[in-house]
């Protein structure tokens, strides 16, 4: 009879070794937006216009504030989307490692050890009642 264990412990294995593999990560979301300068003299102050744009936005959370980073060309753009992408991945990698490991922990026999001599000494409850006052 084959170790249960033995595929889960060489999978969280291939698990942390995918995780430590991973690149530059960081959450966060990117935006584009399109804006009008407010210059009546400007083709984005008539009517139809689309404006002056899209520029491109890094949002993050970062100590319960949200944190907004301009991106300002199509390659720091392309770089901040690999970057989510692999904290994605990561999510998804740590996932799947806490759904082995707590398989892992519910296979794993009880080691059988001796009491400490602290264990030994812990009092046991008396099953006498104590005298009322």
């Amino acid at each position: 009879m084959t170790d249960p264990l033995l595929p889960l412990v060489d999978d969280r294995t291939t698990l942390l070794r995918q995780i430590a593999e991973l690149g530059d990560f960081q959450p966060g979301s990117i935006t584009s937006a399109t804006r009008r300068c407010g210059s009546p003299a400007c083709h984005c102050a008539k009517p139809n216009d689309p404006g002056h744009g899209p520029h491109f936005q890094l949002t993050q959370k970062v100590d319960g504030k949200t944190v907004t980073q301009n991106l300002p060309s199509l390659a720091s753009v392309r770089k901040a989307e690999s970057e989510i992408a692999g904290f994605r991945k990561f999510q998804a990698l740590t996932g799947e490692l806490i759904d082995v490991n707590r398989k892992i922990c519910r296979l794993r026999p009880l080691e059988q050890t001796e009491q400490t001599s602290q264990e030994k000494k812990r009092r046991r409850r008396s099953n006498k009642k104590s005298p009322v006052k």
